[in-house]
């Protein structure tokens, strides 16, 4: 296959899997499958977005993804709110992390979520901005899409310092940690900082920038530096950060896109330096992030004991047991295709059907383990153990962001979205497209 039938393919699939973990009732798509599981409100954020794409692709026609989507927006508007341990998907607009797939309230003790509620509100902006026809259903998802962005209670999240909160429990209250910079919660303050009357300050994004130096990193070349790739992915996936800069990357001569560029290249030169001695790492075997593994164990390798985990984060110089996700890669594609391509091609000819299927990818594999007490996936023959499931958090980011290497259609759209503009504006960004006129002119039709 050429670059771009390879490229397509991968996208048509992972779309497909996509589906198959959505609920065709409430429109909820569900934080992992096959596995049974709840669903994960940034998983619907994804997947709003990737109707969007199914639709402009013509994998799904334009009424059955705006239907779908409908579906979800009027689960999620409906479902009741307050300070209630049970019974309610969250309280003041924000959501609880996990909601069950059937009620849309939440499930277990999980915590409200103020970067996965972001997440889903990223998703739901980017739907309206594409569902702009006159059908009703179309008028209906630009009306719910404004009632949930309007009920955040933005300041109910902000701490003393400036800073919003991981979540909140009821009885409990605000959970004792902050989300400052760097990593995936970037969107959560643009987001908030350009609400129309947002009670948010403009200093927030200065407060959240105050644990960037922390971050910054030298090798291989000068960049922030997080270690999983998913924090340079997601809110990047809304969000065209191409020659736009706030004060901090105008300081340093680059932007947020090419400081995710250097990133991939930091993973690749990780895995090819490979300190763990892993099986498998090399410049076109690569890809740490947040994803499935082998299971919580301690086993001999070498002359050492390695710490193997079941999910947790991975990344270049932070935890790292061999385990690699495919989506770490594919997520990756607009910031490097010269290295992404190369990669995915890699891993379907070593590792075929055992990681990569009608419905994409795998979550993850690891090839150093080829045994495992109360593994969490299969162990394969010259593959080693593989997950048994896909995430939808991770899936989600390989259709999306695979869109904008090939068409800008998410970004397209979210240029034109006042939320946007005016967050990064009070953020202090300036340059590129914010210097032009917003235009959406022939987005919704279909691409060729």
């Amino acid at each position: 296959m050429t670059d771009e039938e390879l490229i397509g393919q991968i996208q048509a699939r992972t779309y497909s899997g996509l589906i198959a973990a959505t609920n065709r009732t409430t429109g909820l798509t569900a934080d992992r499958w096959p596995s049974p599981s709840a669903c994960s409100i940034a998983a619907v954020g994804f997947a709003l977005t990737c109707w969007i794409v199914g639709a402009a692709r013509g994998w799904t026609p334009r009424a059955t993804a705006a239907d779908l989507t409908l579906r979800a927006l009027r689960t999620l508007s409906d479902a009741p709110q307050g300070d209630a341990v049970s019974g309610v998907s969250g309280t003041r607009g924000w959501f609880y992390h996990f909601l069950s797939m059937d009620t849309g309230l939440r499930a277990g003790d999980c915590e409200l979520s103020t970067i996965d509620t972001a997440l889903l509100l990223a998703g739901a902006l980017a739907s309206a901005r594409y569902f702009d026809g006159e059908a009703a259903e179309e008028g209906e998802i630009r009306e719910r899409v404004a009632g949930l962005i309007d009920r955040v209670d933005w300041g109910f999240m902000l701490t003393p310092s400036g800073r919003f909160a991981l979540g909140w429990k009821p009885g409990e209250g605000a959970i004792p940690y902050e989300w400052r910079g760097y990593n995936e919660a970037m969107i959560l303050y643009i987001l908030a900082l350009g609400v129309e009357g947002s009670p948010v300050p403009a200093s927030a994004w200065q407060a959240w920038c105050e644990g960037y130096g922390q971050s910054w990193r030298e090798r291989p070349a000068p960049h922030l530096g997080f270690g999983p790739m998913f924090g340079h992915q997601y809110s990047q996936l809304w969000i065209d950060f191409r020659g736009v800069q706030d004060a901090f990357m105008r300081g340093r001569g680059l932007d947020y896109f090419e400081n995710s560029r250097r990133a991939v290249l930091a993973q690749q030169a990780y895995a090819l330096s490979n300190p763990g001695r892993w099986n498998g790492y090399n410049d076109q075997l690569w890809g740490l992030t947040a994803c499935d593994g082998p299971g919580d164990f301690l086993q001999l390798r070498g002359l050492s004991i390695k710490r193997f985990r079941a999910y947790s984060a991975r990344g270049a110089h932070d935890f790292d047991d061999g385990t690699l996700a495919p989506t770490a890669v594919a997520a990756s594609l607009p910031f490097a295709p010269e290295v992404v391509i190369p990669t995915l091609r890699r891993m379907i000819e070593d590792h075929g059907a055992a990681i990569y299927g009608p419905q994409g990818f795998q979550d993850a594999f690891n090839p150093s383990v080829t045994r495992a007490p109360r593994a969490h996936g299969d162990i394969r023959p010259l593959t080693g153990w593989v997950g048994r499931d896909m995430l939808g958090i991770d899936q989600g980011p390989i259709v999306a962001m695979m869109e904008n290497h090939r068409s800008d259609l998410v970004w397209r759209l979210m240029r034109g979205e006042p939320v946007i503009r005016r967050g990064l504006g009070r953020a202090g960004f300036s340059g590129g497209w914010l210097t032009e006129e917003a235009d959406q002119g022939g987005l919704s039709a279909p691409i060729p």
